[in-house]
């Protein structure tokens, strides 16, 4: 779901900011900080960005190709209403 890299960094800032009397602690904090975080982004209703891409590509052509048949539908109409008025 999310690049282990961000995680790291993540914990690095964290364990910079910790007062001096954590730090000992440093690695059982990180291991539960890191355990906690990954629980709740699990809970997380996520999508990958290369999920997201693909997506986007499909609701793209999807809305070109409802272009294209509302454009055709109209001149369906077109026709319709042209051929109806001169058979009446």
């Amino acid at each position: 779901m999310l690049d282990p890299k961000h995680f790291d960094d993540l914990f690095q800032r964290l364990s910079t900011a910790m007062p001096k009397g954590l730090q000992v602690l440093q690695d059982d904090v990180n291991r539960n900080l890191r355990a906690s975080l990954e629980a709740w982004l699990s809970r997380l209703d996520l999508v990958t960005r290369e999920e997201f891409d693909v997506q986007s590509a499909v609701l793209a052509r999807t809305r070109e190709k409802l272009a294209a048949l509302e454009s055709q539908v109209a001149e369906l109409e077109r026709a319709l209403a042209v051929s109806g008025g001169r058979a009446g």
